[in-house]
């Protein structure tokens, strides 16, 4: 009887954890990292004002496939990997600090 009612609660819950269709970054890890690494080198640059050598180490990633561009006249930061995936981020200020562009 037990096991009836744990079985009985137990399977709802998980039928509603089935997933509809594909998941929103299915497949899109290299979209991830560079999204990642643009923001949080801009930031280390921007933000902490820490040295381009640090920032590097700082948010490098395992295995490195993401490459960055810094504009510092711009405060812009890119991130490309293998030439088809990329992400910016720019400093607004100092109490916004750096945000991913569209």
């Amino acid at each position: 009887m037990k096991r009836a009612l744990i079985l009985g609660a137990v399977l709802p819950l998980l039928a509603s954890c089935e997933s509809k269709g594909r998941r929103p970054y299915d497949n899109n890890d290299l979209q991830l990292v560079t999204a990642y690494t643009a923001k949080d080198a801009c930031s280390c640059l921007f933000v902490m004002e820490r040295d381009e050598a640090f920032c590097h180490a700082f948010v490098q990633a395992s295995p490195a496939v993401a490459r960055l561009r810094i504009d510092t006249e711009k405060k812009v930061v890119r991130s490309t990997a293998l030439l088809l995936w990329g992400a910016s981020a720019r400093f607004v200020d100092s109490r916004q600090g750096c945000v991913l562009e569209e």
